[in-house]
Formats: structure tokens, C-alpha cells, sequence
């Protein structure tokens, strides 16, 4: 029997408000910049992965919501999607086999465009009110590895300042709850956590106790026995990280314009010589950005 994720989905569903909530910031006071309308689907033929969690939720809300025919129709999109998507991934292997620079790796697969499988014969969402975290993002500036990108739709302007989405603290946050999520299972799979997937798999796959690697009863009991006889505790899962207050993951997130250079009055960072919220510190959590800057 399937566990219930219900606690780690209304966690998510936390964390996608956030979202939402300051992308309404953004909007508000940038909101002449941002292109996006009904119908626009530049965005959906992006490629990227989902976190265990992230894709687990979508596979829950698609199964809920789509049977019969229109099931199948998505489903044979999903499949045709996950065709290209390998073939482009493939490519990417056999460019980094050959000696290309990571740069030109990620500039391919940024230029790659795989139609997502739940974009409709009218360009709109499908599961538009469940949608993937990487797609309530656009439309405002992101940063991914210390490099700033946006819509090419819209109009935030090379050379100024705006609040900037650092992607890989969302993505650490989407892991660790992955990661707490694979810690509440008996699963054989210790790096069950760790797993990506494409939107077009998350669809196709099936979350059960055979794909989740859940052992039964018996199964734990001889493994926990097993371990007792080697004198070892087993891999021990991630210590589950304290559970933010509502707003906290938004605010380590997203950060106003910073003041610029030589602005007076900001502390040291605790932890280096940089000045706090500075993106020089790779552990900072402020997301301040000047797009076209020159940074890299």
C-alpha cells in the first residue's frame, strides 16, 4: 500500500504560494516589464527536471483530475515529449563527451525546445493551478549559477537592477523536501531523493511501492537486524531541517534592488568578508542582480 503524501504535498503547496506571492510583488512594481498573457506559450517548450516531491505532486493531481480519453491524449503527448527530450539530453552527452564548455552545453539545451505535454491545443495549462515552481517563475528575472536570465518577451532592461529569483535555493528547498519525504518511507532506495525527472515522466511513471522501492514488514525487520549484526546505523537520512515560519523561505529567496556599490550602513557577513546579502557569497541568501551586468 502506497504511503499518503499528504503532509508533504500541503508543504509544497505552501512553498508555491510563496511563489506566487512574490511574483504578485514583482508584477506590482514591475509590472509594464512583464509580458506574460493567456495564451502565451513561449515559456512551456522549456526543458527541465522536477524534484521527487514536485513531480509526485503533479502525477497525484494529473491522476485526479484526467481519465478516459483525454488521459490518453496526454499521455501520448507525455510520451512524444519524453522522445525529444532524450534525444536533446543525448546530444548534450555527446557535446560534453567531445570537450565542449559547460557554457555551450547550456546555451544547446537552453535553445532546445520540447513542447510540454500539457499545453493544450490552445496554448493553456492543462494543470495551469498545479504547475511546476520553474513555471510560476517566469516572466521575472531568475538566477541560475550565478548568472541572471529572463523572458526574452520582457522589458527588464540590461544594466538595471531588479529583484532577482535565485534558483538554487528554491531547488535546495524542493531536495531537502524530497529528501524528508524519502526518510518517512522503508525504501531500499537510499538516493531516492535525488531523483529528476522530465514533466513528460513525472506523468508517465507510476508512484507505487514498486517504483518508491518500499520493503515490507518482514523486509525492515531483517534489514534493521542486518545492520544490528554489522554494528553499523545504516545511511542515515538528511537531519530534516527546521520548518520554516510562513514567509521565511520568501524572504531567503527573493530580496528588494540592492543600494548599489559603496552603499553605507550594511553589516559584514558573519561567515566572510563579504558585505551581508552580497551574491559574491556563495551562502548568502539575497537575491539582488543587475542583469547585464556583466557578472558571470
Amino acid at each position: 500500500m502506497t504511503p499518503d503524501f499528504g503532509t508533504f504535498f500541503e508543504r509544497y503547496e505552501a512553498l508555491a504560494r510563496e511563489i506566487d506571492q512574490v511574483v504578485e510583488r514583482v508584477g506590482a512594481e514591475h509590472g509594464q516589464r512583464i509580458a506574460c498573457t493567456p495564451g502565451c506559450s513561449d515559456c512551456c517548450h522549456a526543458l527541465f527536471d522536477l524534484t521527487l516531491v514536485e513531480a509526485m505532486y503533479l502525477n497525484a493531481k494529473f491522476n485526479e483530475r484526467y481519465s478516459g480519453q483525454s488521459r490518453s491524449d496526454l499521455l501520448t503527448r507525455a510520451d512524444e515529449a519524453d522522445r525529444k527530450a532524450y534525444r536533446v539530453k543525448r546530444e548534450a552527452f555527446r557535446l560534453s563527451r567531445d570537450g565542449a564548455r559547460t557554457t555551450e552545453i547550456l546555451e544547446y539545451m537552453a535553445k532546445a525546445r520540447v513542447r510540454c505535454p500539457l499545453l493544450d491545443d490552445d496554448d493553456r495549462c492543462a494543470l495551469y493551478e498545479h504547475r511546476p515552481l520553474t513555471c510560476r517563475l517566469y516572466g521575472i528575472p531568475t538566477a541560475i549559477r550565478g548568472k541572471a536570465h529572463t523572458c526574452a518577451k520582457c522589458g527588464f532592461a540590461p544594466g538595471e537592477q531588479y529583484p532577482t529569483v535565485k534558483i538554487e535555493l528554491l531547488q535546495d528547498r524542493l531536495l531537502r523536501l524530497s529528501h524528508e519525504l524519502t526518510a518517512s518511507l522503508r525504501t531500499r532506495y537510499a538516493r531516492l531523493g535525488e531523483t529528476l525527472v522530465p514533466v513528460s515522466m513525472a506523468l508517465m511513471n507510476r508512484y507505487d511501492a514498486e517504483y518508491l522501492g518500499l520493503m515490507s514488514d518482514e523486509e525492515w525487520e531483517k534489514a534493521e537486524r542486518l545492520r544490528a549484526m554489522l554494528g553499523e546505523q545504516g545511511a542515515p537520512p538528511r537531519p530534516a531541517p527546521a520548518r520554516p515560519a510562513p514567509g521565511d523561505v520568501a524572504a531567503q529567496a527573493f530580496a528588494a534592488p540592492a543600494q548599489g556599490p559603496g552603499s553605507e550602513g550594511r553589516d559584514a557577513c558573519a561567515s566572510c568578508d563579504q558585505a551581508k546579502g552580497s551574491d559574491a557569497c556563495a551562502t548568502c541568501g539575497t537575491l539582488n542582480w543587475e542583469l547585464g551586468g556583466g557578472r558571470s
